[in-house]
């Protein structure tokens, strides 16, 4: 097994390009760096620097490496998935600059707002629905492989159309594109992420790791909270502290002989500015305990 060990905007309470709760770009940056990452993903396109000379400057000056990019979107519909593909041409414009930067992780729209919890579109795809929901992905994934060289990695997600574990392996059988596994959003829905990772090891080419509070999950449902405010109540925590066991997580990645980046994407937002960094520096030394990294 030979990984390395990453993190996200994410993990500092960035969720948009520009928000007056979200730390700086360049102190989000800084923490990366002093916490013990030797890779970032780019989060949300304009929050880091946007020009290649200027972004390359920056993470050199850190010894950070750049690693994916991200495209989240409404995959049920045609012309939003031709919005999708146009932004494409814009983060890789940049993106394959970076010969670290190989992935993109691609993750459908949620069927509820963020903020109110409401319904915005169905929560199920019915089989038409489910075949062009499945054409807009592999015309993404095959733009970008064709254009950029670069690989899309699908990236289940909570309260989207590919969230359960029977929804991913209808993924899994009904095309060859490989996942993003977040194992913190799959025990969200209840699934098991250790034997999922040992049974689908050969379709997961890059990791998301965090886990998940399900004594807060428990009171989300019952209060009928949105996922936004989930969130801003931890329900996603620090990997050793939820209800995944990290050890045995790790011990099948062993097993599988996994090789490639583990992203440590701890869900927060809105987030206090001193917040992230003592617990991604945790957790960065627990991974290290753990012999992740």
């Amino acid at each position: 097994m030979h990984v390395k060990i990453g993190t996200a905007p994410t993990s500092w309470g960035v969720w948009f390009p520009e928000s007056d709760k979200q730390i700086s770009w360049e102190k989000c940056m800084d923490e990366m760096a002093e916490a013990g990452y030797s890779g970032i993903e780019l989060g949300p396109w304009g929050y880091f620097p946007k020009e290649y000379t200027r972004l390359k400057d920056e993470l050199q000056q850190r010894n950070l490496e750049l690693v994916a990019t991200t495209l989240m979107d409404d995959l049920t519909s045609d012309s939003t998935t031709n919005a999708m593909i146009s932004l494409l041409d814009q983060l890789a414009s940049v993106q394959a600059q970076f010969e670290s930067a190989k992935y993109i992780v691609l993750i459908d729209a949620c069927y509820t707002d963020l903020v109110t919890g409401k319904l915005i579109r169905p929560q199920y795809l019915n089989d038409a629905e489910w075949e062009n929901f499945v054409k807009n992905i592999i015309r993404i994934r095959d733009y970008a492989k064709v254009n950029y060289d670069l690989e899309v990695v699908f990236h289940p997600h909570a309260q989207t159309h590919v969230e359960t574990e029977t929804q991913m392996e209808r993924l899994l059988e009904d095309t060859d594109i490989n996942l993003c596994f977040d194992i913190g959003h799959h025990a969200y829905v209840g699934g098991d992420p250790v034997a999922f990772m040992r049974k689908h090891y050969k379709r997961i080419s890059y990791l998301h790791l965090k886990n998940c509070d399900m004594k807060v999950r428990e009171k989300m449902l019952q209060e009928n909270w949105s996922f936004a405010k989930a969130v801003s109540e931890d329900i996603m925590v620090e990997p050793e502290l939820g209800v995944i066991d990290m050890v045995q997580f790790s011990e099948v990645l062993k097993e599988v002989d996994f090789n490639g980046w583990v992203i440590v994407e701890q869900d927060m937002y809105p987030a206090p500015i001193d917040k992230p960094f003592p617990i991604l520096k945790r957790t960065r030394r627990y991974l290290e305990k753990i012999g992740l990294g």
